[in-house]
This record gives C-alpha cells, sequence and structure tokens, in this order.
C-alpha cells in the first residue's frame, strides 16, 4: 500500500511541474491507461510495476482535473484595472498591516465577471482635498457581508532565482485575484453575520484574536501566544522570526502536529478517564474507543482553530488512521499511517506538495519512523533523546539547505528547551485562557514565555548560531538525502561513516562563478524598481536594492538577502545607489545591515539616512574608475559639479555606470531623463555603445531619446517595471523607439528575473519565468 500511495503523490508532484495542463483527452487516456493497470494488478498480473503505475496515472488525472478546474475561474483581462461593483461575505479573519486591511473575499455577486475568491486590501489611508494623506479607520470582520466598489488585478509576483512564487501561494488558497476597495458612495455593509460552518470557525478565530490583543496589548510576545492558539503568524514581528529562524523554532510557532499531538494526547486521558466514571456507557462504548474518539475530535477541533495548515493536517490525518484502527481492532504499522495521511492531504489538496511545510512535516516525521524503528538501539531516556536530536540534526540538513539555505546550529539546544515548555506549559494555558472567565491564564503563559525567549535570544546572538551557503544543486540534495539513509541504519550495519562522505557536495561545492575577464548580470525582479547583480571572477555588486514596501518589509530582506544567499554571495565588494528614490534606494538599509559590505557609492544628499551607515560612503561622479578580474567599471554621470547645485529632481543625479567585460557590456543608467542624456552624449558620445542597455527611468516619456538608442546602439535592453504599474511603464511610444532599432526586449513583469553570462560564445540570456514556468503563472 505504501508504494502505491507514494506513485500517486509522484502523479500528483509530476503535474505541479508542468508549464501548460495536459488538455482532457490526454486526461482520459491516463485515466483509462491507469484503470487497466488497477485491473490488470487485480487480476493478479505477475507485474510488480502495473499497479504503481496506474496510481501514478491517477495522481496526475486527480491533480490535473482539481487544476483544470481551479483555471477555469480567473479574472479576464477585460476586467483588469475597472471599477466593479461586488457584493460578497468576508471569508477569513482578516489580517491588519501598517498599510491597511487584507482579506480574502468570497464574491456572490458582481457587475464584471470575476473569480469566486479574491483578495482585497482596504488601505488606512486616502489623499484629503489638501493632498495630505489622512487615516481612515478599516473595521471589516469575518462572516460580514459587504457591497464594495474594486478594482482587480490577476495574481502576479516577483519571480527571482530560488525565490518564493507568490502567485502558487495564491493558487493553491484558490485566490484568482487581488485588488483594493475604493470609496464608493454606496459601499457598505449590508449584513453582520452570514451563517455556515466555515465562517463560523473564521468568527471564532477573530473573537479570539482580539480577545488576546485586548489583554495582552502591544506586549513583545504577545504575538506568540497568539499564533498558537489561532494560527495567526501574522501577529509575530519580523525581528522575532529571525530569531526563531537563528535557532529553529520556527516550527514551534506555527500549529505543528506537535501541538495537536499533545491536545489530542490531553482529551484522550480526559474523555477516558471520564466515560470509566460511569457504570453503563463502557456498556455501549468501551472507554478506550470513546477516549481515541475524543482525542480525534479535540485534535479536528484544534486544526480548524489554527486555519487547517499542513502539517495541522498531516498529524489529524494520521490521528484519524490510529483511532480508526483502534475501533476496527487492527495495528496499522507505522509507515502506513504516515502514506494514508498523504494520501488523503494529496486528495484534498493536490498543491500542498508546494509548501516547504509539507515538506518538513512529512520529512520529519519519516525521519523519526525510520530512525525509531529498531534503528538506533534503546537504553536510557537520555540517550534516546540524544540519538533523535542528532537524527532531526543530520536528517532534515539537506531538505533545509535545499529550501532556505540556511541551518541552525543550536537547534537542538533551543528545541530541548522551547519543545517541552510551549507544548505541554504555554500552549495548554494559551487555549484554556480561550474560555469564557479564563483569560487571566494568558499571563502565566505570556510570563513563561518572556522567560523562554531570554534564553532563545542569547541562543541567537552567539557567534556561528546559523550556517548559511548557497543553494546546493538537486543531484547534491538527492545524493544527501541518500547519505542520511545510510548513516541512520542499524548500528551493526558496517561502514554507516560513509554516508557522511554523501553530505561532502552539499556542503562544499560552491557555486559556478565568471572566469577571469567574464561577467554575470542579473536584472532581478523588484517590481517598480531597480536591483541589479554584477558579478566577476572574484567580486560583487549591487546596483540599486529595489523598494520598500512597507516599514518591516522591503527588496531588500525579501528579494535581494535571499537571491544572494542562494547564489552564494557572503559579501558585497560595493554597492551603487544610484539616487535618493524609494525604488532604488528602499532596501539599502536592510542590505547593508544582513550582509558584510565593503563601500557605498551614491548620489545621496548628506543628511540622508544611509549616509550614516557604518560603510566607505563616496559620491558617485564622472571618471570614477576601477578594475576587477579584467572587468571594467566605470561611472560616466553625474558631473561633479552637479553636487554644487543640485537639480531639483534627484532623478537628475542618477549615478551611471558602465561596465565592459572581454565578452560585452551594459549600460546602467538609473532614472537619468532627456537632459542627463544629452550631457552623456555631450560629454561621452563614443564611450556609451554597449551591448546591454537598462533602459532609463522604466521605459519613461522623460527619457529614451532617439539619440541617445542610437548613441548606446544596444543589441538588448531591459524594462525594469512593475505589473501593471500606477505610471503605465514602459510607455508604448518608448517600447516602439527601441523596436526601430532592433533592440530585444525584456521586462521584469513578463520576464521575470533576467540574467546575461557574458562568457566566451557570446552573450546568453535567460529568463526566470521562462526558466520555472508552470501552468499557473500569468492565469
Amino acid at each position: 500500500m505504501t508504494i502505491v500511495i507514494l506513485a500517486f503523490a509522484a502523479g500528483v508532484l509530476w503535474l505541479q511541474t508542468q508549464a501548460a495542463l495536459p488538455d482532457g483527452t490526454m486526461l482520459l487516456g491516463m485515466s483509462a491507461i491507469g484503470a487497466l493497470c488497477c485491473g490488470a494488478s487485480a487480476a493478479k498480473v505477475r507485474l510488480r510495476w502495473v499497479l504503481p503505475v496506474g496510481t501514478f496515472l491517477f495522481g496526475i488525472v486527480w491533480a490535473g482535473w482539481f487544476a483544470g478546474y481551479r483555471m477555469a475561474d480567473q479574472l479576464p483581462l477585460s476586467s483588469e484595472g475597472r471599477d466593479i461593483d461586488v457584493v460578497g461575505v468576508v471569508a477569513e479573519m482578516p489580517q491588519i498591516t501598517d498599510r491597511g486591511t487584507r482579506f480574502r473575499f468570497a464574491v456572490e455577486s458582481s457587475t464584471l465577471p470575476v473569480p469566486r475568491q479574491i483578495s482585497l486590501t482596504w488601505y488606512a489611508h486616502r489623499m484629503a482635498d489638501d493632498d495630505v494623506p489622512e487615516v481612515v479607520p478599516v473595521v471589516v470582520h469575518a462572516g460580514e457581508r459587504w457591497r464594495f466598489q474594486v478594482r482587480l488585478k490577476r495574481p502576479h509576483g516577483s519571480l527571482n532565482p530560488e525565490s518564493f512564487d507568490y502567485e502558487a501561494w495564491l493558487f493553491e488558497r484558490g485566490i484568482r485575484a487581488t485588488g483594493y476597495i475604493r470609496d464608493a458612495p454606496d459601499s457598505g455593509a449590508i449584513k453582520a453575520h452570514v451563517p455556515g460552518f466555515g465562517i463560523g470557525v473564521e468568527r471564532l478565530r477573530e473573537r479570539l484574536r482580539d480577545r488576546y490583543q485586548s489583554v495582552l496589548g502591544d506586549r513583545p510576545y504577545a504575538g506568540i501566544l497568539i499564533a498558537l492558539s489561532v494560527g495567526d503568524q501574522q501577529a509575530i514581528s519580523p525581528g522575532l522570526w529571525q530569531i526563531f529562524s537563528r535557532t529553529g523554532l520556527t516550527h514551534l510557532m506555527s500549529i505543528s502536529g506537535l501541538h495537536i499531538t499533545m491536545v489530542a494526547g490531553l482529551f484522550y486521558m480526559l474523555a477516558g478517564w471520564l466515560w470509566r466514571r460511569s457504570s453503563r456507557l463502557p456498556l455501549y462504548l468501551p472507554a478506550q474507543h470513546a477516549a481515541a474518539l475524543g482525542g480525534v475530535a479535540a485534535a479536528f477541533a484544534y486544526c480548524l482553530l489554527a486555519g487547517f495548515a499542513v502539517p495541522a493536517q498531516r498529524t489529524l490525518y494520521m490521528l484519524t488512521t490510529v483511532a480508526a484502527a483502534s475501533l476496527l481492532r487492527r495495528r496499522p504499522a507505522t509507515r502506513q499511517m504516515l502514506a494514508i495521511a498523504l494520501l488523503v492531504v494529496l486528495l484534498l489538496d493536490p498543491w500542498a506538495v508546494f509548501s516547504a511545510g509539507f515538506w518538513l512535516s512529512f520529512g520529519a516525521v519519516a525521519l523519526l519512523f525510520y530512525t525509531g524503528s529498531g534503528r538506533l538501539a534503546a537504553g536510557h531516556w537520555l540517550s534516546q533523546w540524544g540519538r533523535a536530536q542528532w537524527a532531526m540534526l543530520a536528517g532534515m540538513l539537506p531538505l533545509l539547505l535545499a529550501l532556505f539555505q540556511q541551518f541552525s546550529l543550536v537547534s537542538p539546544l533551543a528545541n530541548a528547551l522551547a519543545i517541552p515548555i510551549i507544548s505541554f506549559i504555554v500552549t495548554p494555558l494559551t487555549l484554556l485562557a480561550a474560555l469564557p472567565g479564563l483569560q487571566f491564564l494568558l499571563w502565566p503563559a505570556y510570563w513563561v514565555t518572556q522567560l523562554l525567549m531570554l534564553f532563545v535570544a542569547f541562543l541567537a546572538d552567539l557567534p556561528g548560531a546559523i550556517w548559511q551557503q548557497h543553494a546546493p544543486p538537486l543531484w547534491a540534495t538527492l545524493l544527501a538525502l541518500i547519505g542520511t539513509a545510510w548513516l541512520m541504519l542499524p548500528r551493526a550495519v558496517p561502514a554507516r561513516w560513509v554516508g557522511v562522505l554523501l553530505y561532502l557536495p552539499l556542503l562544499f561545492v560552491p557555486p559556478e562563478r565568471p572566469l577571469e575577464g567574464d561577467m554575470k548580470m542579473a536584472v532581478l525582479d523588484v517590481g517598480q524598481g531597480l536591483a541589479v547583480h554584477v558579478q566577476t571572477h572574484g567580486h560583487d555588486l549591487i546596483f540599486d536594492t529595489g523598494p520598500s514596501f512597507a516599514p518591516d518589509a522591503d527588496s531588500g530582506t525579501r528579494v535581494l538577502v535571499p537571491y544572494l544567499r542562494a547564489a552564494g554571495v557572503q559579501k558585497l565588494d560595493g554597492l551603487v545607489v544610484s539616487h535618493e528614490d524609494n525604488d532604488h534606494e528602499g532596501g539599502a538599509d536592510s542590505l547593508l545591515q544582513a550582509i558584510p559590505t565593503g563601500w557605498l557609492l551614491s548620489s545621496l544628499p548628506f543628511e540622508h539616512p544611509l549616509s550614516a551607515a557604518p560603510v566607505r560612503h563616496v559620491a558617485c561622479s564622472d571618471g570614477q574608475r576601477w578594475q576587477w578580474d579584467g572587468v571594467s567599471f566605470e561611472v560616466l554621470h553625474p558631473a561633479a559639479a552637479q553636487y554644487l547645485h543640485p537639480p531639483p529632481k534627484t532623478n537628475n543625479m542618477s549615478c551611471v555606470l558602465r561596465v565592459v567585460s572581454r565578452q560585452g557590456s551594459v549600460l546602467l543608467t538609473g532614472d537619468i531623463e532627456t537632459v542627463d542624456e544629452m550631457r552623456l552624449l555631450q560629454r561621452h558620445a563614443t564611450e556609451l555603445r554597449s551591448d546591454v542597455l537598462l533602459v532609463p527611468h522604466h521605459g519613461s516619456n522623460t527619457s529614451s531619446s532617439p539619440e541617445f538608442i542610437a548613441a548606446v546602439a544596444a543589441s538588448r535592453g531591459v524594462f525594469t517595471v512593475g505589473y501593471r504599474n500606477r505610471f503605465a511603464h514602459p510607455r508604448p511610444n518608448i517600447v516602439a523607439r527601441y523596436r526601430e532599432r532592433n533592440v530585444q526586449m525584456f521586462r521584469s513583469d513578463e520576464d521575470g528575473a533576467v540574467s546575461f553570462d557574458f562568457r566566451a560564445g557570446g552573450i546568453q540570456v535567460s529568463r526566470e519565468r521562462e526558466q520555472r514556468k508552470r501552468y499557473w503563472h500569468g492565469a
């Protein structure tokens, strides 16, 4: 049975890696072949592969049918960017952000065709009559029916190498459009409470969150208790998430299998004890069966309260399998229980394979079963605990490095203390506080959490607390997983140490870098903004850092730092911030804090906050030159004299950098406008020619004059623009100018990150959306 379920899971996974969905005819054909294979197996055909092949095909068909149904529920292109009146229900607990309130909205009726599930943001700020932003209180609750006027767009997110796929995340949740609410006279609440089981659960979750917030206020660790009770991880600050990441405690801050099992165990004992107090009830149902049903019911209730995440689902289905086996007086093998849980998860949610939690959750439990089934010798409980910690440390290393490119070296120590405290003290007290009149229990739960966090913060600050490295290639990850299986074999097996050798490529095979005289350039997808990585044989430079999105979120933390870590860049030799503008310097502070940087070159004014950064800061000016590994760098703009009388627009002070390798050249232009282009033509008419041009000012009407385009004579140009940005960049007439010069054009909103490899044989170009194309992208 286990092999059959794994074959089904492999079929589901295969479907989710495809650039296009199989059509209906192909799915019908696969169904027919799968049925023949299963029929042959039932007829006792002596071919072991027949049944797994059939279930593999059924996995493809099952996931394909679900995907086709969801793909059909999409926002028509004709509805994008238009005012649409919608009536529907707030379908989940709203998330409060610095910019407003975000929530899932179940549409019941609309003036134009829209998907059934959309994500809406109700911004907390609007422009008053005097063009000054004013705060507008936003009050919306789960289960309310509202009438809104909205503007929608299809799901779209930035796509960079080794990055999070936001569109996949939305697709899994059935959200087929995103947008915002507009001020309209007929907007407003229609009904305060819409009946429904799911809506009722969301209303309860929100009520509990509000109760906890009212008791604990804005205390620093209040978000931990909220996350442990109702699964609202947004309540935990980014700073705390960093601490949990460095100490390997992230899994404890979601309602994981450990918490579900603990709650189920408590209710199992309570239900069994109460059942035995009766003289008649055990005559109808044995106490152990009643206890099992009580434990499963408690686990189901806690899963609903938690938002039904994949780790919680896995535990619920495993507990249900155990309870069913108890009722049927059977004892299934542990691998069969895990396989059944896997099957149920994928039957209900074929897109669960998108989630890192899916792989970590099933991987961790499978590892514990593997090492606990007689492979690790019995002994004192302390030695057993130590072996289990060692197994988790070594066994989860390949997955964590593949998914996150980091691993906490202090996690065994942090988990040794945090797991029992969170599972057996903090979580039970927090859940009991949900009952009427027991809110006071939040205080002991908070005090215990506060003491625990002192120890956790100490561990997070230890030098070398976390191992960070480049993203390993797939073959190295698979080799390390084989090494894990070999290393965890029974102690009597000889040469188990060979498993350690299979880890070496995972840890020590470095990413490929350009040869001497060559270079690579990646124009990253940061939405409406700019961020470029230039790499030579031994040096790395970032040109601009993209926008800031919110006080605690910017392109530095969300794009640049994860990208550089995955690329194996441990330090930056230089950072260029072209000029003072959020979409170019918004992520600089986060980047400087996270990655050691040699120097900062910019046109920022002296009083700018970045000028106080602990790094050598130099004003960029025409004539600056340096060379790295046979690659030349030269600043062409602004002229030094412009600093004496700065222009009113910071765009005109943009640093312009030309990079020349032996295989080609690139011109990085920032937001220069036509007047700056003319100055460049006057000073460097013969020096502008480049193979690749970063199109000035995102393709606005104020830049890309015909004379400048002719002087650069680039064969390739890149527009860095956000999807359906409010500036309508790039402008059609500007695109037409480049097309007239036969320039091959790339756009970050359509291509994702665009990478150029200047090496022998010419310039090789790769587009991230082409490399990682999946059927849901752009739909």
